[in-house]
């Protein structure tokens, strides 16, 4: 059991950069698979990008290739999402979420997690 706690929301304007922090408590840190999510008003929640710690296997939704990155820090125990290129669409609360068998299936699968963050919002404003 991991516990997340999101930062790093906020409003930009479109073309503009966030990078959002996924703090992570627990023992089986590197042992999950954490994820970046959204949901944005009146829409199911996707999957943006995810990674393996242990070995870093890296999955992203097709609408965030080349703009968002994901990576970690092991000392800090934090995952993080830097977003650049910013549009509108973008536009949603994002979560972390953790889960060591994610990759069981498809990894960026909302069904594949069972411990969630609370979420941090971005807004981009055109």
């Amino acid at each position: 059991q991991v516990q997340l706690v999101e930062s790093g929301g906020g409003s930009v304007q479109t073309g503009g950069s966030l990078r959002l922090s996924c703090s992570v408590s627990g023992k089986t840190y590197t042992s999950n698979w954490i994820g970046w999510f959204r949901q944005a008003p009146g829409k199911e929640r996707e999957g943006v990008a995810t990674m393996y710690i242990g070995t870093g296997s890296t999955y992203y939704a097709d609408s965030v290739v080349g703009r968002f990155t994901i990576s970690h820090d092991n000392r800090e125990n934090t995952v993080y999402l830097q977003m650049h290129d910013l549009t509108p669409e973008d536009t949603a609360m994002y979560f972390c979420a953790a889960d060591p068998a994610a990759g069981r299936g498809w990894p960026l699968s909302v069904w594949a997690y069972n411990n969630w963050g609370q979420g941090t919002q971005v807004t981009v404003s055109s």
